[in-house]
């Protein structure tokens, strides 16, 4: 007999297959103008990232991944879970030196988080993150396949990219899945935009503050994905908010408020660092405004999410610490979906089989199910594959590892899903080839948005050229083992 799960997992399997099947029938000409269209569509969207040579459309891959209700509810529920626990760390960290050790904020950045952690942060703690995954929806042991390598506690990406790259699938894809088979019913994911107003309003309601709410970025970094303006717009049009979009530099403090411009700051959401401010203040700029804010209890997400670290997944996976500060559930869901985390150093570690051991010496012996990686850095920089790489460079990796000022963590290997993709090749031709996908899950009490990257390198990011999966709710949930005559696939043509 097959468990709920399997039968899901088997589920998700025959939906997806049905999928692939329908675009390997697509004629290339109707595939090499879906892509074309994809492109022009992220243009138009402004979906796009900022490089040096200038605005580079993010890639919207055709095939959207689906997922079934059941299971949006079960990783919902462990997000909102991880998340909870990740808002206590403040409260550990001043508490318990281990905790404090484990998560060691540099000097500078200790002290805005003792100076702005207090009463008002402890009872509201407003933190939107986003927790990158691994997840294999159509295998029927998908939930032992999620797995959390990191959490993204503050200024994510994909505001504006999940879902206007779901819309751009449903535009142009759905159509033909459609043609292909009726019975598929797919459907958009919570949209990301409307579960941060959420937190927002909820949190100006708890705080007592008003609803003038300031998005704050580096305006002017002419760097990385620029989705703000269009998230501002969307909070207007969509929310009715008085919306604004400030850099940190045009921020003033006025008779004891924050204000940018004319307009009083009553909340604010950042996409800015602690430590990204200190470098602001060396410069010279008043940083004070963004300090009152998070002082203040008005920011989004609080100063606890200045903890957002590789290392947090070390406090979730020592026993110790586990069993001393959370209950059985949340231990559980440790277990199950956290892989086992360590600040590189040279000591005695409980290790993943539970004995007590040398940290080094089992970072060498199993090197070929571990990676490497910096402990607070983004974007995909510097991680390191333990099986990608010869013994001689991993050896030589944790001992620039080790000496770094800045430091690294080791972490269990976690098995990323490969799915095919139809790409456009430098001749006008279209192949199916392999690409590695990462889930982003942003989960509030209001529910859950998905963001799914793909690349075909196993370090999976839009920064290192990576592109968008679109993540659909199919909530046609075909009976395992039963084929019927509207799911057999006919042969398509342009629409």
């Amino acid at each position: 007999m097959l468990t709920p799960a399997e039968e899901l997992g088997l589920s998700g399997a025959a939906i997806a297959s049905r999928i692939q099947l329908a675009f390997h029938r697509l004629p290339e000409t109707v595939l090499a103008d879906l892509l074309e269209r994809l492109r022009e569509g992220a243009l138009q969207s402004h979906l796009v990232y900022c490089r040096d040579d200038g605005l580079d459309p993010v890639r919207v891959l055709p095939i959207p991944v689906t997922v079934l209700p059941e299971q949006r509810t079960y990783i919902h529920h462990v997000a909102l879970t991880l998340q909870n626990a990740l808002k206590r760390l403040p409260e550990l960290y001043f508490a318990d030196p281990r905790v404090a050790e484990i998560l060691r904020l540099p000097a500078a950045e200790e002290r805005w988080l003792r100076e702005c952690w207090g009463t008002s942060q402890s009872e509201h703690n407003p933190v939107f993150g986003r927790l990158d995954a691994v997840v294999d929806f159509t295998s029927p042991m998908w939930k032992d396949s999620l797995r959390f390598v990191e959490p993204n506690l503050t200024g994510i990406g994909g505001l504006h990219m999940v879902p206007t790259s779901e819309q751009l699938i449903l535009k142009f894809v759905g159509p033909l899945l459609r043609q292909a088979d009726r019975t598929l019913q797919l459907g958009l994911n919570d949209d990301i935009r409307d579960l941060l107003t959420q937190v927002l309003l909820e949190h100006a309601d708890a705080v007592g503050t008003g609803r003038g709410v300031c998005l704050v970025e580096p305006k002017y970094d002419g760097y990385g994905i620029d989705e703000q303006v269009d998230v501002a717009r969307y909070l207007r049009e969509r929310h009715g908010l008085r919306v604004t979009h400030a850099d940190p530099t045009e921020l003033r403090l006025r008779g004891g408020r924050v204000w940018h411009g004319d307009d009083p700051v009553d909340l604010a959401y950042r996409d800015y660092a602690v430590a990204d401010l200190l470098e602001l203040a060396d410069e010279g700029v008043d940083v004070e405004p963004m300090k009152v804010l998070l002082r203040e209890n008005r920011m989004v997400s609080s100063i606890a999410a200045e903890l957002d670290q590789k290392s947090c997944w070390e406090v979730f996976t020592d026993p110790l610490l586990s069993h001393r500060y959370f209950g059985p559930t949340e231990q559980a869901m440790f277990n199950r979906h956290v892989p086992w985390t360590r600040v590189v150093a040279d000591r005695a570690t409980t290790l993943p089989e539970g004995r007590a051991g040398s940290l080094l010496e089992y970072a060498r012996t199993a090197q070929e199910h571990l990676v490497l990686k910096p402990d607070r850095g983004y974007g995909g920089e510097g991680i390191m594959l333990g099986p990608a790489v010869a013994a001689t460079d991993w050896e030589s990796a944790l001992g620039a590892a080790l000496a770094d000022e800045q430091r690294w963590v080791v972490q269990q290997l976690v098995a990323i899903p490969l799915r095919e993709f139809p790409v456009l090749a430098p001749d006008g031709r279209v192949a199916m080839e392999p690409f590695y996908t990462v889930m982003g899950f942003a989960a509030s009490d209001d529910g859950l948005a998905i963001l799914a990257r793909a690349s075909q390198k196993q370090v999976v990011n839009v920064a290192q050229h990576g592109g968008l999966c679109a993540v659909l709710v199919c909530n046609s949930r075909p009976e395992v083992g039963v084929v019927t005559a509207e799911q057999r696939v006919p042969s398509l043509s342009q629409p």
